[in-house]
């Protein structure tokens, strides 16, 4: 037992994969202010941390303004799309109506 307790550390000592010399908890992720371990830190989607709250209130702020404008595009595109499935499909029927020589009804 007390072999484990020796080896063990804390979450924020260990270093992440693939970037030797950087903690994941060094820094503000939005102002780059180095945090220091004996104030608070504040965390914004699990592991994302910050020198105060008025940073972390900025990028979810950020955040949720590039989510309306991702909405925002993917709304428009699946309109123009159902758009021109609509309208591709209008033109398939009055081409094939044209071709019967008979009277097809709109919907």
């Amino acid at each position: 037992m007390a072999k484990s307790v020796s080896s063990c550390a804390f979450f924020f000592d260990a270093e992440p994969a693939g970037e030797q010399g950087r903690h994941a908890l060094d820094a503000c992720a939005l102002c780059s202010k180095p945090l220091r371990r004996d104030s608070d830190i504040f965390m914004y989607r699990g592991d994302t941390p910050f020198c105060s709250e008025e940073c972390r209130y900025e990028q979810m702020h950020h955040d949720a303004a590039c989510a309306r404008q991702s909405a925002s595009a993917r709304r428009k595109k699946q309109q123009q799309q159902s758009q021109s499935q609509r309208g591709g499909h209008e033109t398939a029927t009055a081409t094939v109506s044209r071709k019967a020589d008979v009277s097809v009804a709109s919907y």
